[in-house]
This record gives C-alpha cells, structure tokens and sequence, in this order.
C-alpha cells in the first residue's frame, strides 16, 4: 500500500512544545484526522483536507483514517499531549488488530508528545522523580469497580498518581470518590496538585493538601498528581512551591 498513517502527539499546547519531528508529520499530512478541538490547533494550510469529529469516537476515527491511508493518502491522526496516553495510538491499533487485513500492511508511526502529567510536573519541580503511575477515573471504557481497585493498589503501594479525565459533566461525582478512598490510605498533609490547561493561556496550576483537595476546581483540561509518603514541597515567598518526590525509598 503506498499510503501511510502517523498518530501525532501535539503535546499540552504551546506551539514550541511540539516536537520537530511531530511537525514534520503534520506538514507531510494529506489528512488530518481527530477531535475537533485537537484538529483546531493545527494551522490551515493548501492541500491538508481536516476531518473532525466529535468525542467518544475513538475507534470510528480511527478506521476512518486507515481507510485513508488504504486508499493511498498520507493521513496524520492527531491527539493531545502523548497519543499513546489515553489517547488515539491504542484505537488505532486496536482497529487494526480488529479491521481489514490489509491495514496490517500500512506504515503505522507514532509521534509521542509531552504528556500532561509531564507537563505539569515541570511547572513545579519534580513530583514524578520518583515511581509514578498513570490512572484515567474515566468508566467509559472499563468499569468504576476496576477503577477503584486499581486506584487502591497503587495508593497502597506507595506510587505517586497521576488521575487523567477526573471530572466532566457527565461524571461530577468521581474525583470526590477518589480523594475519599486516597483519604483511608494517605496522610491528609499529602500534596496534591491540579494543573489545568498547561502552557496554554488559560493555565492554571494549583498546590494543595489531601485535606483540602475535594474543595479545589477540576475539569477534562485538568490532570491531577495525588504525592505520595515521598513527596515534598519547598516553600518559596510570594511563589507556588517547589514540589518533587525522593527518587530513594528506605528499606522496610
């Protein structure tokens, strides 16, 4: 097949935190495929057809755009952030794996991108330097009882969480129910931060308590990184603080 498909990672949002090697497979695109908001972020130009969809489409978007690649275009599907992240790079595979046979002839590339969690954790300091774990509350895809559990397991092994999509309107009540169950096994001065919309203009980056984490604003734009028995905070006057993790954990 002489058409190809890449997933691109467009990272959290400023323009300069896109990899050099994302915008080459954007500007070698026939096709852009993705979520509408994504799709909006890359710039107009002759020759690049845009097909945006709605979210919750995930598989539908990806046949979709190795069909074009089959039919011979150079197709580009763009996520936020990292598409291998709860993002675009596992539909795609998965309708692979689950489509034509001859989609498993296509040249299939992934573009990474910087990851929200990624992103900010780097306005702070170092709250990933230690062992570190990503989580969606989401239950659109798996059920709310495996959530839990697995939000348990790693709250009891001690590993710092990173919570992807922790609240929509469809879904107000589980980042609540979260922070309740990190409260019966985390000490209430645990740090926690929410980071909105980062290196975009409307960012928002705030350091908190487990204490005090149910009162703090969260949306879909917002990641939140739950610290644990390691992570601690450098206070700074009239600043947010420094926050980073132990890299060592002592012997038990």
């Amino acid at each position: 097949m002489t058409g190809s498909l890449t997933v691109v990672g467009l990272g959290p949002g400023d323009a300069g935190l896109l990899t050099e090697s994302a915008r080459r497979a954007l500007d070698a695109a026939e096709d852009l495929v993705g979520y509408v908001p994504y799709v909006a972020r890359v710039p107009e130009r002759p020759g690049l057809v845009r097909h945006a969809s709605d979210n919750r489409v995930e598989i539908d978007r990806a046949r979709h755009a190795l069909e074009l690649a089959a039919s011979g275009r150079r197709v580009a599907v763009v996520s936020g952030g990292d598409p291998g992240v709860f993002a675009m790079a596992a539909a795609v595979f998965e309708a692979v794996e689950h489509g034509e046979p001859g989609w498993r002839d296509l040249t299939i590339t992934v573009e990474p991108g910087i990851t929200a969690m990624l992103a900010a954790a780097a306005r702070l300091g170092a709250p990933l330097g230690g062992d570190f774990c990503a989580l969606s509350l989401s239950d659109n895809l798996k059920p709310w009882p495996v959530v839990t559990a697995r939000l348990e397991a790693v709250l009891r092994a001690d590993l710092v969480v990173a919570l992807y999509n922790p609240i929509s309107s469809a879904r107000p009540w589980q980042l609540g129910a979260a922070f309740e169950i990190a409260a019966g096994i985390r000490a209430p001065e645990t740090p926690v931060i929410f980071a909105r919309a980062v290196s975009r203009p409307d960012e928002a980056i705030r350091v908190t308590t487990l204490a005090e984490a149910s009162h703090a604003p969260a949306d879909m734009a917002t990641v939140v990184i739950l610290g644990a028995s390691g992570t601690r905070l450098i206070p700074r006057a009239g600043k947010a603080p420094y926050v980073y993790t132990l890299r060592s954990v002592a012997a038990v």
